[in-house]
């Protein structure tokens, strides 16, 4: 009996045995299924030395400098157009208005020389005249020339709103523009959001009530979406390697980043690139999947796979996320793009046969605590006059607003927006002869604007990952400039320097 018995252990072991010889095949077999059906390239195989996702400031300078350089390059663009987020409204008769990113000012060096070296040129944005505040059912006209510039002298708030921009500004210095997570205070100030450290710092419900002006249309979000350390980091990189960044260079429009614009439409600058780089730019072809291997890169897109030594990203960090990476990121990279939301903006515009505003001594800038619009300016072109149209003010819906706009009927949000142009600049502002939105968070391939906003504490966790190299993937797009970040002066910062590191390794 001894001889026949069968002890347990050995059953288990016998039927493992068994289970992984009948298991060896089978694993075998969908090994085989799996690379038979592994993706192939989709369309076209193409080979260059650079392939670059996203075709707009970021992308395009950098395939502009790598191609200077005797490179070659393929720019992959999810769009049917270049420009990412800047993009122009054609009115016909030659007249632009625009949809996206519009104006340049003081420090925004490297997107005037840039435009200077296509031959794009540019005029003053109309600052002649006063603005206009809105507070409530309070009505008040002031010029920009002041010590305030374009925030409103209001006796109740002018104080606070002097001393805490001076406080922000302070701070702000002490942030290193290209390592705000270096920052001695840098911990201190994740813990709290924008919100949070005004109303600890100011008294008056009036100044708190302005905040919100500035965060919505510069970020398109509610100050307590905002991160103070990265408040701070914003003011400073508004400035450039000789002069500090200050908030007061952000927000205004004389001496400030809204002080110019460009003629023919900042789009311009975008497609006089494409133009000289020809079929080297391609259209409507999303990338879906990027695997690196130990001699190079394959980008997979909707068209074309491309083969090549180096990828520079250069989309939102967002939409970066979104890709399928091969082998997978290091999860900080991953957890950075998890927490760096696109920021909530629609811009609309309307249209008039004359800027009727200029004849009444107003600039058609104005700001309101009240919704859905929280600041507007004259987009009209710079052959406008008092009696030449067209005249076009445009304003931007952000943060709760714009959330709250979206849910509104088409004709409830002409309605809205007309009725508070009127308020601002008279009746006449109610006869538009036409009338568009633009909404960005809606846009497949920005998801939001004007710039990605890290959740509070992601810079201090994961901030050394924005830009740093991964393999041979390389990170652009304003959301990594140091400079004027957000802004389309730091998406041609970030291509330029994207560039510099790809050319370094070739």
């Amino acid at each position: 009996m001894k001889e026949h018995s069968i002890t347990r252990r050995r059953f288990v072991a016998g039927t493992l045995a068994t289970g992984a010889a009948a298991a060896a095949p089978a694993a075998a077999e969908a090994a085989k299924r799996k690379r038979k059906h592994k993706p192939r390239p989709t369309g076209s195989v193409r080979r260059a030395d650079v392939v670059i996702v996203g075709a707009g400031f970021a992308g395009l300078t950098a395939a502009r400098d790598i191609r200077s350089a005797g490179h070659s390059v393929i720019v992959l663009e999810s769009r049917k157009r270049v420009g990412g987020r800047v993009w122009n409204h054609d009115l016909g008769g030659g007249v632009i208005s625009e949809r996206g990113g519009t104006f340049v000012g003081p420090t925004q060096d490297r997107l005037m020389a840039l435009a200077g070296a296509l031959g794009v040129k540019t005029f003053d944005t109309y600052d002649t005249g006063d603005n206009v505040y809105y507070n409530g059912s309070n009505r008040m006209t002031f010029s920009d020339t002041g010590p305030l510039g374009s925030a409103p002298p209001d006796p109740t708030t002018a104080a606070e709103t002097a001393a805490v921009v001076a406080q922000l500004d302070q701070m702000s210095q002490s942030v290193p523009v290209d390592a705000p997570w270096e920052a001695s205070s840098a911990a201190n100030w994740e813990s709290y959001t924008l919100d949070r450290w005004v109303k600890e710092n100011s008294a008056s419900p009036n100044f708190q009530a302005l905040v919100p002006l500035a965060t919505r249309p510069i970020f398109g979000a509610e100050p307590r979406e905002l991160s103070l350390l990265f408040t701070l980091f914003y003011i400073a990189s508004s400035g450039n390697e000789q002069h500090q960044g200050t908030f007061e260079r952000n927000f205004d429009t004389r001496g400030g980043a809204q002080q110019s614009r460009f003629v023919g439409g900042s789009q311009t600058i975008a497609l006089q690139i494409a133009a000289r780089l020809g079929s080297r730019v391609v259209l409507g072809s999303p990338v879906r999947r990027i695997v690196q291997g130990p001699r190079g890169i394959t980008a997979h897109s909707d068209k074309v796979t491309v083969k090549a030594k180096r990828a520079i990203v250069a989309i939102p960090p967002a939409l970066a996320g979104r890709i399928s990476y091969e082998p997978l990121l290091p999860f900080q990279r991953d957890q950075l793009t998890q927490r760096y939301s696109q920021g909530t903006l629609t811009k609309v515009a309307a249209v008039y046969d004359r800027p009727f505003w200029r004849a009444a001594g107003l600039n058609g800038q104005a700001i309101d605590t009240g919704g859905p619009v929280s600041a507007t300016f004259d987009d009209s072109p710079p052959t406008a006059s008092a009696s030449r149209g067209p005249g076009i003010i445009f304003g931007f819906v952000g943060g709760d607003y714009a959330r709250s706009y979206a849910a509104m009927s088409a004709g409830a949000r002409k309605a809205a927006v007309l009725g508070q142009y009127a308020k601002f600049f008279g009746s006449d502002a109610l006869k538009a002869t036409s009338f568009f939105e633009t909404f960005w968070s809606a846009d497949e391939w920005s998801r939001g604007c004007p710039v990605g906003i890290p959740a509070t504490g992601a810079l201090l966790a994961y901030g050394p990952w924005l830009r740093q190299p991964i393999g041979r993937i390389h990170w652009a797009g304003t959301e990594t400039s140091d400079y004027w970040n957000g802004y389309m002066d730091g998406a041609v910062r970030s291509g330029e320097r994207s560039a510099r590191e790809v050319l370094g390794e070739l």
